[in-house]
């Protein structure tokens, strides 16, 4: 337990741009103070001592960040192949632990981090902030209350037409051997020459991320399996390609339907997922749409929650005026007996209910309450099993894409169906 006035001492290893704006939600929070980094680059190791002090402690090895005794907790945003080996050091090195998503690079990697986390006691976080947002606790909370009837599908989507959308990262001016620890970098990843490409935009590659599956379907399902308490789908399929930005091993346009089973909280669904990084809309567009038997609630990003429900469907279509008058008479009769009509009034004229959480920072309060997590012991909001659940079915969709086959997955025992 920390003191009201203690600080909780973090590290930030993995110092690029996701890491260090990690680092600055963190830090600015009350009680937080950042005191060590880790980056294979040092440009970067440079910037955190420009921002944080030069006696920051900064080092290409996180193994010496593992191994100071002043440090609680870390944050983990390296390349996705690095996240299950450094969180299992730091979890076993009695370290808290805030990992960023996806929590694994391959699936079979998600029991470790599971049990190390239930070894050491320490608190670990999967930073999907989308299970923090106001705009989902509450989109759960009405699909709870059946505000839009019985869930029959997901559509979700996230496009983006910007090259950082579509990981085009800068490389800066000085990338070279001895700047970038290319050996350190690669680590457990197949040993290639050095390729600032790969090192800077290593999100492109197989070797070391995992694509729009694990950068951004991941977010999707984490939305999905917020609003639904769904523990995963059963079977997977995924298509695309690589269409307009090339430089990469991944596809830049995918599209998934996972198949999601009946439950004591939902009947069995589909979601529908889909990425293009090159849109039609010049901004980010992203959101999910869940399609109900009484009405569609639409989210926006962090910032907006729209619930429209519908009048029960029109029965009888025009075929029936074919029908001799008596028969049209009673079939219209037998039909208003069974279904009287729907009561509306509680919404607003047009049957829309529109949710505002424009004024909430969701990447903020992820962090506030892995913090809250360490210091008072509150309720962890996403922890490995959950993680695990919404990486898992995600890079399945990689899985599907590149052997294309229909992939099944065991939501229960989180692995791959055989």
């Amino acid at each position: 337990m920390f003191a009201a006035n203690e600080n909780i001492q973090i590290a930030l290893i993995g110092a690029g741009g996701m890491g260090q704006g990690d680092a600055k939600m963190a830090t600015a929070l009350p009680g937080v103070k950042l005191v060590a980094a880790c980056d294979c680059y040092d440009g970067r190791l440079k910037h955190m001592k420009e921002v944080y002090g030069n006696d920051t402690f900064t080092t290409r090895d996180y193994r010496e960040i593992v191994a100071r005794k002043d440090i609680d907790a870390v944050i983990v945003a390296t390349p996705d192949h690095w996240h299950t080996r450094i969180s299992v050091d730091c979890l076993n090195a009695g370290k808290h632990v805030y990992c960023e998503k996806p929590m694994v690079h391959a699936i079979e990697e998600g029991r470790l981090i599971i049990e190390a986390q239930a070894k050491s006691g320490k608190v670990f976080q999967v930073g999907s902030q989308y299970r923090s947002s106001f705009v989902y606790q509450k989109a759960r909370e009405l699909f709870q209350a059946k505000a839009i009837g019985e869930l029959n599908a997901v559509e979700a989507w996230l496009d983006r037409n910007t090259a950082i959308g579509a990981w085009q990262y800068s490389i800066p001016t000085d990338a070279n051997p001895q700047t970038c620890d290319w050996e350190q970098f690669q680590g457990s990843a197949p040993k290639r020459p050095w390729d600032p490409c790969r090192f800077f935009r290593w999100r492109n590659f197989q070797d070391y991320g995992t694509g729009v599956a694990g950068d951004l379907f991941v977010h999707l399902l984490t939305g999905v399996h917020t609003v639904t308490d769904s523990i995963g789908p059963t079977r997977v399929y995924a298509t695309g390609g690589i269409r307009y930005w090339t430089d990469r091993d991944v596809p830049d346009v995918m599209l998934a339907t996972l198949d999601y089973p009946a439950t004591q909280a939902h009947p069995a669904f589909n979601v529908m997922l889909k990425v293009n990084f090159k849109s039609s809309l010049p901004e980010e567009s992203f959101g999910l749409k869940f399609i109900g038997s009484k009405g569609v609630m639409t989210t926006s990003s962090f910032t907006k929650l729209q619930v429209i429900r519908t009048p029960r469907p029109e029965e009888f279509d025009y075929t029936i005026d074919s029908f001799a008058e008596s028969t049209q008479k009673q079939l219209a009769q037998d039909w208003m007996a069974k279904h009287p009509a729907a009561t509306l009034s509680s919404l607003k004229p047009d049957n829309t209910e529109v949710f505002d959480a424009s004024s909430q920072d969701a990447h903020s309060d992820h962090h506030r309450n892995f913090y809250a997590s360490i210091r008072d012991k509150q309720p962890l909001i996403e922890d490995a099993t959950f993680g695990l659940r919404a990486a898992g079915p995600a890079l399945l969709t990689n899985e599907s894409y590149f052997k294309k086959k229909i992939v099944g997955w065991d939501p229960e025992k989180m692995a791959v169906k055989t």
